[in-house]
């Protein structure tokens, strides 16, 4: 008879598992057609040489020490370095990699409930409601929050470690916990949380309190102190250690406070109320007092009441805090971002929501054959709608101009939107549109030069130059101390051959950034126009310092060397350049007029030749119409 039990839960698992397998891929497959989008995949992909080396020593030490933009992830890092040697620049790759953690995540979700409740029908809508809830879509198809599905799958992994660990205690067993978390933690700081989250579960279902007698605090804090301290070491590497990125400014604290509590409510209306979703929302430029106190009542009063009826409903008490305490470290009082909230922040806390709802609405029916004829028809009907929703969702994500279009449509003011909108269609080429949409975001931001700048450059690649000069000096009139604007204004001058004025900026972009080698190089290419050769050749001199391979700065010093006849450092730096670049056909079809004017026609001849076999036949041509070369 046991056995036939067995065998029956055991059918329920796997059809289970098979059932949550296919809903997973049917909500999400779409994603693999996905391309990578202009916000932050850039900076984790497509622009990092870091992770486009691949598997390396280097890039095994640089994802351990570096806090690239603004994090320190560096299991994050090594799975990107894996993936670009798998897929190189292939975005479906990726984007099922995240997909694959996704449904992994989901059915370790299902066996950890199951394990612990021993109820199949729960313990499968709490996993289905993390799986096809839409506000996880944008920790699923958005490539750069790999962080978020890697380390929830850590964080699935290590509760069930742990459940296996509370069912027979030993050091072994503690030993994969540890194992496990650190692993969650070197993927994304925010589960500091988790050791806390253990003890809700030890409350109930494992009811661990019960069997324990004595201090029971000092039982907790002695078992979790491991994981405790790493925590609190993840903390100190993320706030305390020098990043190389920041993009946003500090809001005053005040207006962080006020919004957490705001913030709270509207992820627990997003819960039940999945709409207008979106990847950027702006913080408010005020937040009325009277939805700060309603927000912060609500919290109090939905807390009190669950406390109170803690005894006798222990699993509302588990979802809620699990609720609130993993989204805690996200809520943004400390801040991580310009935004006021986002939808990836729900992903993990959302599993709380769905154990109350699990748990908690089955307790206040009486009848149990109605609650069979209600529960489950509701639970597939609710899930269902959340599927079409999730894959509905999936769809903004396809590219970038689909993605910020909708940003635009469901939020107000949303500069970020308008800008990175204008970014995507700019790379379509749409111009005219990508204006359109930098004049919208400068109308929110009027003192912010990223859109002047970004205007700039439309204007420049469309050939209207004097307006793209007048956004770099609108942005410089904006910001003074802008050496980016100031180094594009002074191409576009030396372009216009306007040479002082092109000359002028560049010294100012090298005054904000004395390390600018391209700064200097292109002042030196403004003054040979100029007839100053010597600082011409300073300047070239400081690019190579600061470059040492940089070949053209050799070959246009090279130049300058040559035009004043000094030959043979004008050999010299022709021959640095092609030592560095074996194809340089301009370097060796200047080397080969100098030896052609020195008389040393054999050396020249080659390099005429050389030059002209990799596309410059230009002193070839000339030696063999005075006979030589032939």
């Amino acid at each position: 008879m046991v056995n036939k039990i067995n065998l029956h839960q055991n059918k329920q698992k796997l059809i289970i598992f098979i059932i949550l397998t296919v809903l997973t891929l049917s909500v999400y497959w779409q994603v693999h057609r996905y391309d990578f989008i202009n916000y932050d995949d850039p900076v984790y992909i497509t622009e990092n040489h870091q992770v486009q080396s691949g598997i390396t020593t280097d890039g095994f030490r640089w994802a351990f020490t570096t806090k690239y933009f603004g994090l320190w992830n560096p299991l994050v890092w090594l799975s990107f370095m894996v993936d670009h040697q798998l897929y190189g620049l292939k975005a479906g790759g990726y984007h099922v990699t995240n997909l694959i953690l996704h449904l992994l995540s989901t059915l370790l979700l299902f066996w950890l409930f199951h394990r612990m409740t021993g109820a199949v029908w729960r313990s499968a809508f709490v996993a289905a409601f993390f799986a096809l809830h839409p506000l996880h879509v944008e920790s699923v198809a958005w490539v750069s929050e790999r962080k978020d599905v890697l380390s929830a799958f850590f964080w699935m992994l290590t509760l069930c470690f742990y459940v296996y660990y509370t069912e027979k205690p030993a050091i072994k067993r503690y030993l994969l916990i540890v194992f496990s978390f650190v692993l969650a933690l070197l993927s994304k700081p925010m589960v500091i949380t988790l050791p806390v989250i253990m003890i809700l579960l030890d409350y109930w279902p494992l009811r661990r309190f019960e069997s324990r007698k004595g201090n029971l605090f000092l039982w907790q804090v002695k078992e979790k102190l491991p994981l405790i301290v790493l925590s609190v070491t993840a903390v100190l590497i993320t706030y305390y250690t020098p990043s190389t990125h920041k993009s946003y400014e500090l809001l005053p604290l005040e207006t962080r406070l006020a919004n957490a509590p705001v913030a709270f409510v509207i992820y627990l209306v997003k819960t039940f109320w999945p709409h207008n979703m979106t990847i950027f929302y702006p913080f408010p430029s005020q937040i009325p007092v009277w939805k700060i106190t309603v927000s912060l009542l609500f919290i109090i009063l939905s807390s009190l009441i669950i406390i109170l009826k803690t005894r006798r409903l222990p699993y509302l008490f588990v979802g809620w805090f699990w609720f609130i305490i993993a989204i805690a470290p996200a809520i943004g009082i400390i801040q991580i971002g310009d935004f006021a909230m986002t939808d990836r922040y729900h992903y993990l806390p959302s599993i709380g929501i769905s154990i109350m709802l699990a748990w908690g609405i089955p307790s206040f029916i009486r009848n149990k054959p109605a609650e069979k004829k209600i529960l489950l028809p509701l639970a597939v009907l609710v899930l269902m709608i959340l599927a079409v929703l999730t894959w509905k969702q999936c769809d903004y994500w396809k590219s970038s101009v689909e993605l910020w279009k909708h940003a635009v449509n469901v939020t107000k003011n949303n500069f970020l939107a308008y800008n990175n909108l204008a970014i995507a269609l700019f790379a379509e080429g749409k111009n005219e549109q990508a204006i359109y949409y930098y004049n919208k975001a400068i109308t929110i931001k009027p003192f912010e030069v990223v859109p002047y700048q970004n205007k700039a450059i439309v204007y420049a690649k469309t050939g209207q130059y004097n307006l793209a000069i007048d956004s770099y000096s609108e942005a410089l009139r904006i910001k003074s101390d802008n050496s980016d604007a100031y180094y594009s204004r002074g191409a576009l001058y030396h372009q216009l051959g306007r040479y002082q004025e092109a000359v002028e900026d560049f010294s100012s972009a090298i005054r904000l950034q004395p390390d600018n080698s391209l700064a200097y190089f292109n002042r030196g290419n403004a003054l040979i126009t100029l007839g100053r050769y010597q600082q011409a050749i300073d300047d070239f001199s400081k690019s190579i310092s600061l470059k040492p391979d940089y070949v053209d700065a050799y070959n246009n010093r090279a130049f300058v060397y040559l035009s004043q006849k000094r030959y043979q450092e004008a050999v010299g730096d022709y021959s640095r350049a092609i030592s560095l670049k074996p194809d340089y056909a301009d370097a060796y079809n200047n080397r080969a007029f100098v030896y052609l004017n020195q008389g040393d026609h054999l050396s020249g001849c080659h390099d005429a030749k050389q030059a002209c076999a990799l596309g410059n036949c230009q002193i070839l041509k000339t030696a063999k119409s005075k006979g030589y070369c032939n």
